[in-house]
């Protein structure tokens, strides 16, 4: 079969991409003719030629030749009026999924990319370069874990609010674990998102993070992080076994710096097609319709079958996975932890407690223990109301955690 030659080729996607442009109302349609160099009663010729018979009518077809590509004019047309109309701002390769899963278009990306860029509807980008040494995934599912949060103005349709994105990605796999958004990136929302995976999948073996203040202490900025003295996440992670890798430069955390950049670009822009104004609208679509969809598209198959996540065992991940600081009893036999005061109640084989050092413990239910040792003093509400407990001790809470933090299968 011949095909037209290079010069009729390169005419007929002149004249398509200033059809495109006028359809798009870009340019007026008289201004096309003049952009072409012909008449506007030629224009609106070429014009029905393409709406008949799509890209195939754009070439003189005295020569009896077939077209070298063909897509149906009313399937061009529905694809430039949905980007414009719904999906403005959606990246190609998004937007190509979107029409193939929600709208039915079978027409290639390679098309509709080269029909949104002639319609001046996208730009026309160069690559990005390439940085060629990069670090080698790790092999098996749950050996390396990646955490960051993304400040960002997720909810477009309320541009006046700020939120930040938590999410947990699986280094093998580029599996989405956890992705919730939180008014700010705190210990509080990190150890929620830990939390949540840990229950779902098991212990990673390693946890890679950057410097922020949650993760590490760095005692000079930008020097190295104090790996003796833990914060809040640091004690979890080794009470869990859980090895800590801080990064030290945005190239080192380039896999997450990746991920941030295609969910800034892909997940504010479904959220404001499905109309989304709330933070906890926001968090039901990413579990219910995000996560699942990105893990379906983005997810790859690790280089070992082998799951490297650990099970917590017998493990009660509510006393690891928590705040924990010391205080000493007041004479009045009170202690205080973020401004909640809570009376400790006389305890069998003491006078009082006054004086004595004991660790209180935030539980991600907002539920306060205090404990001298394995023995609990009390549980207490959000407002250190006192919560019945028929359980005074720990010394089994613990059993699933083997010596060194990782806990037996």
């Amino acid at each position: 079969m011949t095909l037209y030659g290079p010069t009729a080729v390169e005419r007929a996607m002149k004249i398509q991409e200033v059809i495109l442009r006028a359809m798009n109302g870009e340019v007026q349609w008289h201004e096309a003719a003049g952009i072409i160099g012909m008449s506007p009663r030629s224009l609106r010729r070429w014009r029905q030629r393409y709406v008949e018979f799509g890209y195939d009518g754009l070439f003189d077809r005295r020569s009896g030749r077939p077209s070298p590509r063909r897509a149906p004019f009313k399937e061009v047309e529905k694809i430039l009026r949905l980007y414009r109309e719904k999906y403005y701002g959606f990246n190609v390769n998004h937007y190509h999924g979107i029409l193939k899963r929600e709208h039915g278009v079978t027409l290639s990306y390679s098309f509709v990319k080269k029909a949104l860029q002639e319609a001046g509807l996208v730009s026309k980008k160069r690559k990005r370069g390439r940085h060629f040494k990069k670090r080698e995934r790790r092999s098996c599912f749950g050996e390396m874990l990646h955490v960051d949060g993304s400040p960002h103005a997720w909810l477009s349709l309320k541009p006046e609010e700020k939120q930040c994105l938590i999410q947990v990605l699986d280094d093998a796999t580029s599996r989405l674990l956890y992705a919730q958004l939180w008014p700010q990136e705190t210990a509080w929302a990190i150890l929620s998102a830990l939390g949540e995976v840990i229950q779902a999948e098991g212990i990673p073996m390693v946890l890679y993070t950057d410097r922020a203040g949650w993760a590490f202490h760095t005692p000079k900025a930008g020097g190295k992080v104090d790996k003796k003295k833990l914060t809040q996440i640091g004690r979890v992670l080794k009470q869990l076994g859980i090895e800590h890798i801080p990064a030290y430069t945005p190239q080192a955390r380039g896999r997450s710096e990746r991920i941030n950049r295609t969910l800034q670009d892909r997940l504010v822009n479904e959220l404001r097609v499905k109309g989304v104004k709330t933070m906890q609208s926001a968090n039901r679509y990413l579990k219910e319709r995000f996560i699942p969809q990105y893990n379906e598209e983005f997810s790859r198959v690790p280089a070992d079958p082998e799951s490297a996540f650990v099970s917590h065992g017998q493990a009660d991940l509510d006393q690891i996975i928590c705040f924990q600081e010391e205080r000493t009893v007041a004479k009045d036999n009170t202690v205080v932890m973020n401004k909640v005061k809570m009376q400790i109640e006389k305890q069998p084989g003491r006078a009082t407690c006054a004086g004595l050092r004991v660790t209180v413990t935030k539980h991600l239910d907002e539920d306060y223990t205090v404990w001298r040792g394995t023995r609990l003093f009390g549980r207490y509400d959000k407002k250190g109301g006192q919560i019945p407990s028929v359980n005074r001790d720990r010394r089994n809470s613990t059993e699933g955690v083997a010596l060194g933090g990782v806990a037996a299968k």
